[in-house]
């Protein structure tokens, strides 16, 4: 066909008085004596095609078949948009295979995890699955949104480290010419770098875990929403600015996207503000007097996490609670201490029975990382890239970092953290 203007579907006039052109994948296709029906489904809506079945029968319409449509715009108080399109012309872009395991516009939620995956591009154009990721994608424009109007400049930095920056377990080795290196498992000494630089810092990529999971809630790859910030005097700081990011967040998707919210949840997303703040010790009182738990000491396991988060809900309403003074000696070699009894500024962000955030304050003197580093058995020149960093006028900072697709899951209340990627990476899969 000659090229000419495509419409995108929601941008579709029923005043038009010209033919139009339109360009989607076939969505349903109900095909009876005279009349052929065709939704057409484009990445900004639907819209019905009224066809000549005979003209339709020539061409071998299939669902899925991506085309396009040439016809004039028609008023019908039937439809859904007040008008439909009276087809002149289909022409087919590309035939789709006869054995395809399920159709775009079908119900899905009985398909395996596998065969989504090895149909990824079919599955996205079914809502349920489209639908997630649309929402990710929002999440991902809200967050760059909060916190550039809180002075942050986004930051972007390399993924191939020379070694860890929460010690040197867990990590991806690659053949790097003739040495190794790995994939970074987080950006955090970058992200204090340009606290030094900036003061506030954000960043938003992969990381890689190298642990031997294959759980609804692990990925070897994920993506995280990092940020970190300067001139603080406590973590308090940095979760009352979580609280406000992730109401901020919520707000804009019930607002924007409540009719999806409500298909996936009971209720739309709530405000994050009044989210107790619970010591880490009072956590594991608590979850013995409520759950006759002994068995933990120095971190929450999956159990606990939905348990806490069962208790703060009774209290406040609220299915989430912040964790605060995890023991230092659980915690990076970074983490300030909070008092004198081995705890961190240290907290996790629980919400709805998962850990989605990690985040606290920082050491930001040399003297006391080097000293860290020592009670931890490592020499601090194996850092000194970093630590001369601490030499340029280093301010008090804090920070955090959200995985993506766990808050996706949670808002979203999936099952696995699998939904909520695009190409899920564990122990086992590596492909698509």
């Amino acid at each position: 066909m000659v090229n000419k203007e495509r419409v995108p579907i929601d941008s579709l006039n029923p005043s038009v008085s010209e033919q139009v052109f339109i360009r989607g994948w076939i969505y349903r296709l109900r095909e009876l004596a005279k009349t052929t029906f065709i939704i057409l489904k484009d990445c900004s809506g639907e819209i019905q095609c009224v066809a000549d079945s005979a003209y339709t029968r020539s061409l071998s319409l299939k669902l899925d078949q991506p085309v396009e449509i040439k016809g004039w715009v028609k008023p019908d108080s039937r439809s859904s948009r007040g008008f439909e399109i009276e087809v002149t012309e289909v022409f087919v872009f590309n035939r789709v295979s006869h054995c395809l395991p399920f159709n775009s516009s079908e119900d899905i939620s009985e398909i395996g995890i596998d065969t989504i995956l090895a149909y990824r591009p079919l599955s996205l154009r079914n809502h349920s699955v489209g639908d997630i990721f649309r929402i990710q994608a929002a999440i991902l424009h809200y967050f760059r949104q909060f916190l550039w109007e809180k002075h942050f400049t986004e930051i972007v930095t390399s993924k191939i480290v020379s070694g860890g920056t929460e010690g040197g377990t867990n990590l991806f080795e690659i053949k790097y010419f003739e040495r190794s290196a790995y994939l970074a498992q987080s950006p955090q000494f970058y992200k204090e770098q340009g606290v030094a630089g900036l003061e506030r810092v954000f960043e938003t990529g992969h990381v890689y875990r190298a642990e031997p999971h294959a759980s609804s809630r692990h990925l070897t790859e994920y993506y995280s929403l990092d940020l970190e910030l300067g001139f603080i005097e406590q973590p308090e700081e940095v979760i009352q600015l979580e609280k406000e990011l992730l109401t901020y967040i919520f707000e804009m998707l019930n607002e924007n996207y409540g009719d999806i919210i409500k298909r996936y949840r009971s209720q739309l997303l709530p405000k994050m503000t009044k989210v107790p703040i619970w010591e880490f010790q009072e956590c594991l009182e608590r979850l013995n007097q409520f759950y006759n738990r002994t068995d933990l000491t120095d971190d929450l396991d999956p159990e606990a996490e939905r348990q806490l988060c069962q208790l703060a809900e009774a209290e406040t309403g609220i299915n989430a609670l912040f964790v605060i003074g995890f023991p230092l000696s659980a915690r990076p070699f970074y983490t300030y201490p909070r008092g004198n009894n081995g705890a961190s500024q240290s907290f996790d962000l629980l919400f709805e029975g998962i850990e989605i955030t990690t985040g606290g304050q920082r050491l930001h003197k040399r003297e006391d990382l080097e000293q860290a580093l020592r009670q931890r058995a490592i020499d601090p020149i194996s850092f000194e890239n970093h630590l001369q960093m601490f030499d340029m006028g280093m301010p008090p900072h804090g920070g955090l970092a959200i995985g993506l697709e766990r808050l996706t899951s949670r808002i979203l209340s999936l099952p696995s953290v699998k939904q909520a990627t695009l190409y899920p990476r564990d122990r086992y899969r590596i492909s698509p």
